[in-house]
């Protein structure tokens, strides 16, 4: 197998229990695997090096909440102002015009984008299911995660509750209990991989406790736990979805969904922006995980979750860079640096450091989608480095702390170096895949989605 060396860094970043850190020093990777990492130069044999001089080397960023359909309908006017509900409803009007082209297109332009902010693993929550296409689209994101070399962990998501049944979305992007098991069920034999090192993984994800009945719910669990797998929902994120809850089931969000069985160890949910002491305690409790999500979270003015609280009751906090509706980019570095700075609207004694995000951005992750094989730089990990060049305008004068730089300052540029199970997908800030073809193709099929759901609708999507 092929031996890569890395050499010469300004600063190695393990993330690793004792959050070692150094500068020189080495990482040796034999086909996927870290087989050696020190302080020292490495004196042997490789078959390729990577002179990282100028550069932190950190592992590779994990993504655990998106919605990657949706970059195709960032920025619309209509909805720029609007909060979740009335975001949501104007949106499932263009999101239903999706086909399986728009689903291959924007989930490697989603992908390519987080690869080109430093991520090396990402998950998406594809729950929209239109009538019209085939019911495959979690295939078809997998074969555009493949064709990238992106670790990906796609989550079979879900809706049963259209607005006949008193949800939000229209009746053709809903399907039913028995589809969505049989699905479920599909994708588990022919994409699940259980093993160290797996580049695919399978997930179940209802959209909301709001968005499905009780009993899918409760069916996702069970499957779930009889598979071994992860699972995931929306939960707490505004006000209005607790009022929501409170009204129609009776109880704050977090308690209905414990009344589900899923506050569970082998679970982990998105924003979770308004949960109480005793909420935060039990998820701790069991070692559940959050996704967090600074800019959809201030986008949509959902609030500040409280991240310090959770991180200090057990809670897995990881981040996510949420659909490109909600965040309009799915830069994952930009993301950690907004963790950091929203924290600091809290109390001081609830500010996070920039050491701590980078950490829920890596090890957090790999604990929020049940995985230890990833999001720290040791030997035996999978090889899932990515490394940022320092030698740029924007970092003069931040040197004296060179890992805090990656996050106080605003990067201007792509990672330099992305390395996922030993293959070197971005090199000197470029992938292999053809931007110009593909940022043509994608807003070509944003354009057509938007003016199907203008005829369809009668609505101008282009007027705030």
């Amino acid at each position: 197998m092929k031996k890569i060396l890395i050499k010469n860094p300004n600063l190695i970043a393990t993330m690793n229990d004792k959050m070692e850190e150094w500068s020189g020093g080495h990482i040796l990777i034999e086909g996927d695997k870290i087989i050696s990492i020190g302080k020292q130069s490495f004196k042997g044999n490789f078959d390729k090096e990577i002179d990282a001089t100028g550069m932190v080397v950190l592992p590779g960023f994990i993504n655990t909440h998106h919605h990657l359909y949706q970059s195709l309908t960032r920025n619309i006017p209509r909805m720029q102002d609007e909060e979740l509900f009335p975001w949501l409803v104007n949106h499932y009007e263009v999101w239903r015009e999706v086909d399986d082209e728009a689903i291959f297109t924007s989930a490697q332009t989603g992908l390519l984008e987080l690869m080109l902010s430093g991520v090396s693993t990402s998950s998406d929550h594809l729950y929209l299911f239109p009538s019209k296409c085939n019911n495959e689209l979690i295939d078809i994101e997998i074969k555009a995660a493949q064709k990238l070399g992106i670790r990906f962990q796609p989550t079979r998501g879900s809706m049963s509750l259209s607005k006949k049944d008193g949800g939000l979305p229209p009746d053709d992007v809903v399907q039913t209990e028995e589809e969505i098991m049989k699905d479920s069920l599909r994708l588990i034999e022919k994409y699940h991989d259980s093993k160290d090192g797996a580049m695919i993984r399978i997930s179940l994800a209802p959209c909301s406790p709001f968005s499905v009945t009780a009993e899918l719910m409760e069916q996702t669990t069970i499957l779930a736990k009889e598979k071994n797998l992860m699972f995931h929902t929306h939960l707490a994120e505004t006000i209005d979805e607790e009022n929501f809850c409170i009204e129609k089931f009776g109880d704050r969000p977090a308690a209905y969904l414990d009344s589900l069985g899923w506050i569970d160890g082998n679970a982990w949910v998105a924003h979770a922006v308004h949960l109480s002491d005793e909420e935060i305690e039990k998820m701790g409790n069991c070692g559940m995980g959050i996704s967090h999500c600074p800019s959809s979270n201030m986008r949509l003015g959902s609030g500040i979750a409280r991240i310090k609280e959770m991180l200090k009751a057990g809670v897995s906090v990881s981040l996510g860079v949420d659909g490109s509706a909600s965040n309009d980019s799915s830069n994952m570095l930009s993301e950690i640096r907004l963790a950091m700075l929203l924290s600091r609207l809290r109390k001081p004694e609830f500010w996070l450091t920039a050491r701590e995000v980078l950490r829920i951005a890596t090890r957090g992750g790999a604990a929020a989608l049940g995985r230890n094989d990833i999001g720290e730089l040791a030997v035996g990990k999978q090889a899932d480095i990515a490394l940022f060049s320092l030698e740029h305008l924007e970092y003069a004068g931040s040197l004296s702390d060179p890992l805090a730089a990656l996050v106080f300052t605003q990067r201007m540029r792509p990672v330099d170096y992305l390395i996922i199970n030993g293959n070197i997908r971005i090199k000197k800030g470029k992938s292999e895949i053809d931007l110009k073809k593909l940022i043509r193709d994608h807003n070509r099929i944003s354009a057509e989605l938007i003016k199907r759901a203008q005829q369809n609708t009668g609505i101008d999507f282009l007027k705030h």
